[in-house]
C-alpha cells in the first residue's frame, strides 16, 4: 500500500476491522480533480476515475468492490452488498465479512462505525442536511449492535473555523433535537459570526458528537481535521467548487 495517500483512523477498533480515508495524492486525475478523485459524478474524466478506483482496490487489497452510493443528503441507510450495484442512500452497514462500506465527501462529515466484536460496520455521509435530517440516527438504529457497543470515528470534514452558515442550518439543527439536553448541546455548536448578522460558525464535528451522545454512543474518536484549510490533503467543495471526492471505507475480515 502507498501509505502517503491514505489516512488511517486512530481509534481502538478490533484487529479484524480495516478502515481508510483516501487523500488527494497519488491518483490519475488532473486539474481541479488532482489527483486521487474517486467520484464519477463531479465532471472528472471517466477513465481517470476508473483508474483511481482500480488503484484503490489494488492498494488496499479490498476483498470486494465497495458499496458505492448515490448520495442525496438523506437519512437513508441501506445494507451494503458486494454485487457492484450503486444504491441510493447516504449510509450503508453490514454484518457480513468482506463487504466494504464506503462514502464519498469533500467537506461533509464521514463517520465510520464498528462494534466492539468487529462483526458489524457502517459508513455514513453526513452533510448538515443529512445530519439534521437524521442519517446518523437512522443508521445507528438500523444496525444490530446496541449503541453502547459501538465505536465511531469522525473523518475529515469542514472545520469549525471554516463552516460559515445561515439561520437555516441553525433552525434545522434545533428542529432535529430529541431532548432538552440535546438542544443545549446543539446550541454550543454555533457561534455568532462577528461580522455578518444572522450568520454563524458551526462545528459539524460537535453536532455529530451531540447526536451520537443522545443516541447512547459514547466511544467517539477523530474529528480534528479541516478539509477547507488542509488543501494539500483534502478535496473541498466549499473551497474549490469544481473538485474531487475522498472515499472513506470500512470492512472486516
Amino acid at each position: 500500500m502507498a501509505a502517503d495517500h491514505y489516512l488511517k483512523p486512530d481509534w481502538p477498533a478490533p484487529a479484524g476491522v480495516h478502515a481508510f480515508v483516501t487523500l488527494r495524492r497519488g491518483g490519475q486525475s488532473t486539474g481541479g480533480y488532482e489527483a486521487f478523485n474517486l467520484a464519477d459524478h463531479v465532471g472528472d474524466a471517466p477513465e481517470a476515475v476508473a483508474a483511481n478506483r482500480a488503484q484503490l482496490k489494488r492498494e488496499l487489497n479490498l476483498p470486494s468492490e465497495p458499496q458505492w452510493l448515490e448520495q442525496i443528503h438523506s437519512d437513508k441507510a441501506v445494507v451494503a452488498h458486494s454485487d457492484g450495484m450503486v444504491r441510493t442512500a447516504d449510509a450503508s452497514y453490514t454484518s457480513e465479512a468482506g463487504v466494504v462500506c464506503a462514502v464519498m465527501t469533500a467537506d461533509c462529515l464521514p463517520l465510520l462505525v464498528c462494534n466492539r466484536e468487529g462483526s458489524e460496520v457502517a459508513a455514513i455521509h453526513a452533510g448538515w442536511r443529512g445530519l439534521t435530517g437524521g442519517v446518523i440516527r437512522e443508521t445507528i438504529r438500523a444496525m444490530g449492535s446496541a449503541p453502547e457497543d459501538l465505536l465511531v470515528w469522525l473523518g475529515p470534514a469542514i472545520g469549525p473555523e471554516a463552516f460559515e452558515c445561515g439561520v437555516d442550518v441553525l433552525e434545522a439543527a434545533f428542529e432535529s433535537s430529541m431532548s432538552e439536553a440535546h438542544a443545549e448541546a446543539i446550541a454550543r455548536c454555533f457561534v455568532p459570526h462577528s461580522q455578518k448578522p444572522l450568520h454563524f460558525l458551526a462545528d459539524i464535528y460537535a453536532l455529530g458528537r451531540a447526536e451520537l451522545a443522545e443516541l447512547g454512543v459514547t466511544q467517539v474518536f477523530g474529528g480534528d481535521r479541516c478539509t477547507v484549510t488542509e488543501d494539500s490533503e483534502f478535496f473541498s467543495y466549499r473551497r474549490d467548487r469544481d473538485t474531487g471526492r475522498m472515499a472513506t471505507l470500512i470492512w472486516f475480515e
